[in-house]
């Protein structure tokens, strides 16, 4: 079995967040939903698992963290720039956080953040290929 990873976020509001998700591309999954959590996929190996407060009580007793705050920022790779641009519109013109971070652009690598509705950081970013490949170097001014 290939190695996956189920990002485990705790919404306020179910439907909304899964219509934010379907948004931007992602899928539900519906063997893994009911209308205490949501598993919404981005590809064959990344999921987000979408869960009522009161679900995700059921897995921690450790407190939610308070709106405003930041407890990760989640990146996910794009085929392009383009695809970064996009999804960022979209994330904005459904309820999510526009800029949550301010954009970055170093040339090889190009990023740009957005909140959920829940303010969950997601970063979206391009990576020249033969960059991330390892056949070019870094700029020195990435270091």
């Amino acid at each position: 079995m290939s190695k996956m990873i189920f990002v485990n976020l705790p919404v306020t509001d179910l439907p909304r967040s899964m219509a934010f998700y379907a948004a931007l591309g992602f899928t539900n999954e519906p063997r893994f939903t009911d209308d205490t959590a949501a598993c919404m996929v981005w590809s064959e190996s990344i999921f987000a698992m979408l869960l009522t407060h009161d679900k995700w009580r059921t897995f921690t007793d450790r407190p939610i963290a308070a709106p405003g705050s930041s407890e990760v920022a989640l990146a996910l790779t794009c085929d392009s720039r383009d695809e970064v641009d996009a999804l960022a519109k979209a994330a904005a013109a459904n309820g999510g956080i526009a800029e949550i971070n301010p954009t970055q652009d170093h040339g090889f690598m190009f990023t740009r953040s957005f909140g959920d509705p829940d303010g969950h950081v997601w970063e979206m970013f391009w990576m020249d290929p033969a960059v991330a490949g390892g056949e070019a170097e870094l700029p020195e001014t990435a270091a």
